[in-house]
This record gives C-alpha cells, structure tokens and sequence, in this order.
C-alpha cells in the first residue's frame, strides 16, 4: 500500500494536536494531511479535498464532530476515527453507532494514532481490492454486493457501512461456523486494530437490527456463548 498518494484530513480546535499529528504522519509516509479547527471548515474540507480518511475531534467550537461525522457518512463510506477527551463508555459506542471506525481517547501517543491510521488506510484498500475481483457472494435469502456496499435480502436492498460490509462478507464466507471474536478482530479490522469486546458487540447488534426480522432473537446472527459467533444460513 502506498501512503505517498492518501490525503488525511484532521478536523480539531486544538492547534498543537494538528501540527503533532500532522508531523508525524508525513513522517510514516502520509504526504497529504489537511487541517480544520471547526465543524463547519471541517465538512467544507472534506467536501474540497474528499480525503482517504478523517481523524475527528468530537468537541470543536461550532458543534460536535458527532454531527460531522453523521453529514460524512451520508455521502461517503470514507474511514473515521474520533479523537476525544471523553472517556466514558456510553461515549465510545455513540462513537461507533453513528458511523465511526476507531476511537482514541486523549491524552494519547502520537505514534500510536499514526499505527491506526495506517492500518484502517490498509483495511479500506483492502476492501477495495475485494470489491474488484470478488463483487457477488450470495447464501440463502442473502446477496451481498461488494461493489454497491448494499446486501440483497428476499429482494430488498439493505445499506452497509464499511465495517458491517466486512462483518457480513466473513459470515457469508463462512457459514454455519464458530468465529471468534479475535478472528473478527483479525480479519474485519486488521492486525493493528487497538479494539474491544464492544467494538465488536456494537457492529454485530446494527448488523442484526439491518438483517434480523427480530434483533433481539436472531435466527440468522447467532451468539455461540463463549465462543462468539455464527451465521445460520440454509442455500435455497
């Protein structure tokens, strides 16, 4: 993967936070790196330079990068990740239920955003290559087109964001099997991935409320106790 060719965008009022994060993702490679201070610069940015990836603060002086975040997701599938101060749990899946494909909390090491970066600039080319060469997977009611990051059910069109599309690709590749959670991690995430047992709760229980006809007693998605999960699914 060639970082020389990525454009970042960072949208955070903080001025020292831009210029830190800034040095050291030209110095990992990431030539392009646009700032913001606001919410509004900030969508005006993102709409002006259509940036591989957004790192976004959640307070700025104008708004919440919640809401940012929200007006991104309806016109790109485009990674974020949250940059935040808030610590609490109930913030973090917020974070994540809107749209968000990471969340680091503040005070944290410059590196390690950089690490993150790149491996959810990795995981987005890596999604792209299997939209080209592999576009189609169907399994019983299901039809998952890569391509349109949309999934087919008994002829009704379903949406995905990135990660759903992931999830739901694996299942469909491996049904009526045991899956960890590591090996979600491993393979929907990517090997740099600084994650938790939520992360992963949180995209499986959208994921369900998009397929189940009853998310709160799945016949397809299924909790394996213990174990993790499984995608029930007979071929028709």
């Amino acid at each position: 993967m060639s970082l020389s060719n990525k454009t970042v965008l960072i949208i955070d009022d903080e001025e020292d936070i831009l210029r830190l994060i800034k040095t050291v993702l030209i110095k990992e490679g990431i030539d392009h790196v646009v700032t913001s201070t606001t919410a509004k610069e900030g969508f005006s940015e993102f709409q002006r330079t259509r940036p591989d990836l957004v790192l976004l603060d959640i307070m700025l002086p104008d708004g919440e990068g919640y809401d940012v975040c929200k007006k991104i997701r309806n016109i790109s599938n485009v990674p974020i990740l949250f940059l935040s101060a808030k610590t609490d749990e109930i913030d973090k899946i917020l974070g994540f239920a809107i749209g968000g494909d990471d969340y680091i909390t503040k005070p944290f090491s410059p590196k390690e955003v950089a690490y993150r970066v790149k491996a959810q600039l990795r995981r987005a080319d890596y999604m792209q290559a299997d939209v080209i060469t592999d576009s189609i997977i169907k399994a019983g009611p299901f039809k998952l087109n890569e391509q349109k990051a949309e999934l087919i059910k008994n002829g009704e069109t379903i949406e995905l964001k990135p990660k759903e599309l992931g999830l739901m690709k694996y299942f469909l590749q491996n049904k009526n099997k045991v899956i960890s959670k590591e090996r979600l991690y491993d393979t929907v995430w990517g090997e740099d991935y600084f994650g938790s047992d939520n992360t992963v709760m949180v995209h499986i229980r959208r994921l369900r409320e998009k397929i189940e006809v009853d998310p709160s007693h799945p016949k397809f998605l299924i909790t394996v106790k213990g174990l993790g999960y499984k995608f029930t699914v007979e071929d028709e």
